[in-house]
Formats: structure tokens, sequence, C-alpha cells
């Protein structure tokens, strides 16, 4: 399957890598304000510099994928041919290798036959194929990291061996580290998986027999994934407060996602203000600098959310709508804008029918194995339905939708097939 996968993503790679090597507005297409600070690290400035000009340290971004940027640009020159090709190549493996948690996580809570659909379904997916061969950005990364820890956590509910504990740990700060966004589903997913571990040591003894044993090495196994998590990204945590005096946990930059996604523009989902195409804007975070510009950014959003708190919801809604089904508009000047909307809209639509109905026959069926699933779909794009969305924003989650569309497939064929005997009974023949 990862073979496969990763084949198909290179030919796209081939076919699109040229995008990235536009030298308009300085080589922006080129990973955006990550490649700026990639930039910025190989010319000895430090993580730093993401806009246009020389603006000093930032916390726009977290630190892992800028610095994969920055060796490309090391090895292969800064802005060159051979690093676009380079930095899409690896994307590409990063994709193919998310077969691997696709296929564990699917066998271990649904079976052998839902994991192979899963895996192959995730080799062909339309978007797991396009988005590694032609876009630079930490998404893919982020997927495969996510997935990683998923599959990793679901083993910790009936594991006493504390390296699982660890190992999740730290995969889910390298995820942290790579997106923030991660935050908003692994801890919730060791939680949960912590409580069954203690739900199946009772199970194992009495409630009036729990051991002293038992109890140490419940507390222990969330010790130390919480203890891993801390290592990997505290690092990261006081760079930050060393260089701006400040505590910034991951990235500064809320505010301005907040006024993006609120300012009253509504005809497209990305159509607010900002640095990277208004120069007003630009201007100002070179002016007042990036923390200031941040903390006005997010006073203008709330402002405006107060006063327009109807405008407000039906953007939360609409933004909703847009997750579950890629759809925001079918106008004109929209679909000029997106034209592949259309097309986007079935496939979108269709994986999200099929992972909620997966993840409800699932429930029935397998009853607390799927929650963990549920953590994913459910809170994994709140921050997005009150800020902003771009269309790649749902990427990570999709692991997830393919394995629980994958379990449906599989549970209709095997309900079709236990029907089977009832409906055409086979006639004996006694002698």
């Amino acid at each position: 399957m990862a073979l496969v996968a990763l084949i198909l993503r290179l030919i796209v790679v081939g076919f699109c890598y040229q995008d990235r090597l536009n030298p308009d507005r300085d080589y922006w297409r080129f990973a955006g304000e990550t490649g700026r600070i990639a930039r910025s690290i190989v010319q000895g400035k430090g993580f730093g510099n993401p806009l246009f000009g020389d603006t000093g340290p930032t916390a726009w971004m977290t630190p892992v994928y800028p610095y994969m940027v920055a060796l490309s640009f090391r090895l292969f020159g800064v802005h060159s041919k051979a690093s676009a090709i380079f930095m899409l190549s690896l994307n590409s493996l990063f994709s193919a290798l998310t077969c691997l948690p696709v296929f564990f996580m699917a066998r271990r809570t649904f079976g052998e036959k839902t994991a192979v659909r899963a895996g192959w379904a995730w080799t062909f997916f339309p978007y797991a194929i396009y988005f590694p061969g032609n876009f630079i950005w930490s998404t893919v990364l982020t997927t495969f990291l996510l997935a990683l820890a998923f599959a990793v956590g679901l083993r910790l509910e009936d594991s006493r061996r504390l390296r699982d504990w660890i190992g999740f740990g730290l995969l889910s700060g390298m995820a942290a580290l790579s997106d923030p966004i991660a935050i908003s589903v692994l801890p919730l997913v060791g939680l949960w998986m912590w409580y069954r571990r203690w739900r199946r040591g009772l199970a194992a003894e009495t409630r009036q027999a729990v051991s002293l044993q038992m109890i140490r090495e419940w507390l222990r196994a969330g010790a130390a994934a919480s203890l891993a998590f801390i290592v990997v990204v505290s690092p990261w945590f006081v760079r930050n407060y060393m260089v701006f005096h400040k505590v910034i946990p991951f990235r500064d930059n809320f505010g301005l996602e907040l006024y993006v996604g609120n300012d009253g523009e509504t005809w497209h989902w990305a159509a607010g203000p900002h640095p990277t195409h208004q120069d007003s804007e630009w201007q100002e975070y070179r002016q007042v600098g990036e923390l200031q510009y941040m903390k006005h950014k997010q006073e203008q959003a709330m402002n405006f959310i107060s006063q327009h708190r109807a405008v407000f919801a039906e953007l939360v809604l609409r933004r909703a709508l847009y997750v579950w089904t890629n759809y925001w508009s079918f106008s004109r000047r929209y679909l000029d804008e997106e034209p592949f909307d259309v097309p986007a809209v079935f496939l979108t639509t269709t994986l999200t029918l099929l992972g909620v109905w997966g993840l409800w026959v699932g429930w029935r069926n397998f009853g607390a194995a799927v929650v963990p699933y549920a953590i994913v779909l459910f809170f994994f794009p709140v921050v997005y339905y009150i800020t902003h969305l771009e269309d790649y924003y749902r990427r990570p989650a999709d692991p997830f939708f393919v394995v629980l569309a994958a379990y449906a497939v599989t549970a209709y064929f095997e309900k079709r097939r236990a029907r089977r005997p009832a409906s055409h009974p086979q006639i004996q023949v006694i002698s």
C-alpha cells in the first residue's frame, strides 16, 4: 500500500513542482511564511522574518516544519528546483507512510477486512495524493504524526509497558510542534485511554480489592505520557519566553486567525484582510511588531464579534458546514475563485456521511472502542469554527474519516452476507 501510494504521489510531484518556483512576491508560493522563516534560518538570522522583510524573531509558526524546509534550503539551495522536489517528495513519503497507522488503527478497532480497505482507500484518496505533491506546508506531516500518535494511543488501554505511554507522549509533542491543532485531539484521546486502562484494571480485580500496585502502575503510565510530552514541547516554550519575555505556548497568531475570519467579509472562507496580501496590514505588522500586531488583531476581532453576534453565529455555522461538506457558496464569483469546489463538495460530503455512518455502526457493535474516533471528528475542527478556514485545514482528520468509511462499507457487506442464507435457503435432499 505504502509503495503504491508513494509512486502515485511522486507522479503528482513531477507535474506540480514548478508551481512552487514562481518568483512572484519573492517566491511566496514556496511555503509562504514557512519558507520565509526557513530562509531566515539559513541566512543566519534565526527563527524569524515570516513575511517580506527583516522583522525579527517570530512565533508565527511552530518549529518542526520550518526547520525541515531550512534543511532542504541548506542542502539544495534556497527556493531552488531541487529544494522544491525534495520537500514535495518528503511530503509524499509522509502521506504514503500514513497508510501504516491507518491500517493498524483500523485493524485494532474494526478487524482485518476494514484495515485492508482503509489502507487501500488512503492509497488512492484524492486529497492524500494531490496535497502532498503540490503543497509545501506542515499539513501532510501533521496528518502522519496525528494518525501515528492515535494508532499508538489505541494500544494504551491494555498496555502495561511504560514505553508505549512514553511513545504516545513523544509523538503527541512532535505533532503539536508540527501544528498545534493536534492538541485539540491527542490529550483527550490520551485521557480517554488512561480512563479505559483504569477500567480494565478494575475488571481484572474487584472494586473492593483494588491493589496499591495497580494504582501505582496507572499513575505512572499517565505521568510518563505527560512528562514525555512536556520534554518535547518545553524547549520551544522556553525559547519563546526568552525571546519575547512572555509565555507563548505554541504560536502567537491566534488574534490574526480570529480577525481574518471575523471582519464582515463573507463571500469566501478566507476573504479577510491579512498581511500576506494586504499592504496596510503588512505595514502595521512591520511598524508595531509581531506581538502588538497580533494583540491588536484580536481586539479588532472581538469588537466585531461583540457588535455583530448574529453575523458571527452565521459564520460559525457556515464554517462548520464547510468543514463537513466543503460547501461555502455556488455563486459565480466564488466558483471563479474555487472552480473545483463542486466535485470537492461531492467527495467531502460522501466521505463525511460514510464516516459518520461508520461511527454509528461502530458504536452499536463495539461501544466505547470508537470513542477516540468521535473525539477526532467532533473536537478537531472546533477552533476553525470560530476563526477561519483554508481548504487544507481538514486534511489531518481525513485518515479517521477514511477508516470509519471503510468500516461502514465493510459492515454493510457483512450484513448483506449474513442475510443471504435466509433469503436463499438451501434445500437438503434426505435419502
